[in-house]
C-alpha cells in the first residue's frame, strides 16, 4: 500500500493551491461574503485551467481525470474559501449523473459546455417540504405526446439563476405503489416558459455561492430529455449521484478543517498572553494537536472513498462516514481556531470567523449527519 500521492496529483495540488490564493484574496471574499455576490470571470479562469468537471471525459472536452483528483481540487480551494470554492466547483453539479445515465446525444450536446466554461448548470431535487426524504418530493413530470409537462417548486437550488440548463428531479409515474420508482431525472433549459427562479438571502455562510428556489409552472420540454432510456430510474441515478458528490463535501470539509488549523498555528505563534506566546500554552498545543488529528483522519477517509469511487467500488458506509466526519471535523475545527483567537476572531477582519459560519453547511448538505449515520448502520447491521 502506497500512500503517496502521484507526480500529477501534486501538480494538480500545487496548481489548485496557486490559482485559490491568487483569486479567492481576502478582501475579495470579504466582499462576496458581505454583498452576496460573485466575479464570474473567477469560474471562467478556473475552467480555462481545467479545474472544473475534471472528471468530465476527454471525448466531452473534459479533463478525463476522477473523483479523487477532484477531491484534491476541491480541498486546496476550500481551505482559502469554500463560498468560492463552491461558486466555482458547482458549475457542473449534475453532469455526472448525465456521463454515468444519459443517452450519447445528451453527453455531447450538454457536457462540453460545461468542460469549458461557455454553460452551467445546477440540479434541482429538494423541495420546501422534502429534504431528506427524497422520494417525498412531488414535483411532477407528465407526459403528453412528445412532451413532459412539468409542474412544482424546488428549494434550495445551487445555480438556478446563472444556470443554462437543470436537471429537474420529478414523478413521472406519481401513482406507482415503489415510491422508489415514481421518479426520473428531467433536463430543463431556464430560457422555458413557466421556468422562475428566486435568489435566497440571509444565508448564515457560503455567501459567494447562489442558491435560489425554483417555479415549475407547466413547463414544457420534449420527452427526449429524459434522462435514460426508461422512467422511473431517478431514485436510484440520485443514490449513485450523491455516493460521488459526497466525497467532494467531505473534500470541503477536509479543507475548512486544514484551514482553521492553519490560522490557528498562525494566530498563536504572533499572540502573546502571560509574557509569552499563545503557542507555548499546554492547553493551546493539546487543541492543535487534536485538530491535526482529526484533520488527517477525515482526510484519510475522504481519499479512500473517492479512490474507491474511480475504481468502480461505491463502498456506501465508507462514503457516508467520511461525509459525515469531515463535516463534523470542520465544525468542530473552525469552533476551536474561533475560541483560540478569542475576541479578535469574532469580527470578520480575520478569516476564522467566516470558517466558523461557512463550516455548518458540510453537515447539512448532500445528506445530513443524521442520513449518513442512518446509512452507516444500516449498510453494517443489513
Amino acid at each position: 500500500m502506497d500512500f503517496r500521492l502521484s507526480k500529477e496529483q501534486q501538480s494538480i495540488i500545487k496548481a489548485a493551491r496557486e490559482f485559490a490564493e491568487g483569486e479567492f484574496s481576502q478582501e475579495l471574499v470579504q466582499r462576496f461574503d458581505q454583498e452576496e455576490s460573485f466575479d464570474e470571470g473567477i469560474w471562467k479562469k478556473a475552467c480555462e485551467l481545467g479545474f472544473v468537471g475534471v472528471w468530465i471525459k476527454e471525448e466531452y472536452e473534459g479533463e478525463g481525470l476522477g473523483f479523487f483528483e477532484n477531491c484534491l481540487i476541491t480541498e486546496e480551494f476550500s481551505t482559502v474559501d469554500l463560498g468560492c470554492a463552491l461558486a466555482v466547483g458547482a458549475s457542473c453539479f449534475g453532469s455526472e449523473i448525465i456521463q454515468t445515465f444519459g443517452r450519447e446525444e445528451q453527453r455531447q450536446k450538454y457536457l462540453p459546455p460545461l468542460a469549458t466554461g461557455k454553460a452551467k448548470m445546477g440540479n434541482a431535487i429538494t423541495e420546501p417540504d422534502a429534504g431528506s426524504d427524497t422520494a417525498g418530493t412531488l414535483t411532477t413530470a407528465i407526459r403528453e405526446g412528445d412532451e413532459y409537462v412539468i409542474n412544482g417548486s424546488k428549494m434550495f437550488i445551487t445555480n438556478a439563476l446563472r444556470a443554462d440548463f437543470i436537471l429537474v428531479f420529478a414523478r413521472t409515474d406519481p401513482d406507482n405503489p415503489d415510491p422508489h420508482k415514481r421518479h426520473s431525472f428531467i433536463l430543463v433549459e431556464t430560457d422555458r416558459p413557466g421556468y422562475k427562479a428566486f435568489k435566497l438571502h440571509g444565508k448564515l455562510g457560503i455567501r459567494a455561492s447562489e442558491t435560489c428556489e425554483v417555479s415549475l409552472d407547466n413547463v414544457r420540454v420534449p420527452v427526449t430529455n429524459l434522462i435514460g432510456e426508461q422512467e422511473g430510474k431517478g431514485f436510484k441515478q440520485l443514490m449513485a449521484f450523491f455516493n460521488m458528490t459526497r466525497c467532494f463535501v467531505a473534500a470541503q470539509g477536509v479543507g475548512v478543517a486544514r484551514a482553521a488549523l492553519e490560522e490557528t498555528i498562525k494566530h498563536v505563534k504572533q499572540r502573546q498572553a502571560f509574557g509569552k506566546p499563545l503557542s507555548a500554552q499546554q492547553a493551546i498545543q493539546f487543541h492543535v494537536a487534536e485538530m491535526y488529528t482529526k484533520v488527517r483522519a477525515a482526510r484519510a477517509m475522504t481519499y479512500e472513498a473517492a479512490w474507491k469511487v474511480d475504481q468502480g467500488e461505491f463502498d456506501h458506509a465508507l462514503i457516508a462516514a467520511a461525509k459525515w466526519y469531515a463535516g463534523r471535523t470542520a465544525v468542530e475545527c473552525a469552533d476551536t481556531a474561533l475560541q483560540a483567537h478569542g475576541g479578535y476572531g469574532y469580527f470578520s477582519d480575520y478569516k476564522v470567523q467566516r470558517l466558523y459560519r461557512d463550516a455548518k453547511i458540510t453537515e447539512i448538505y448532500e445528506g445530513t449527519t443524521e442520513i449518513e449515520k442512518l446509512i452507516i448502520g444500516r449498510t453494517l447491521l443489513r
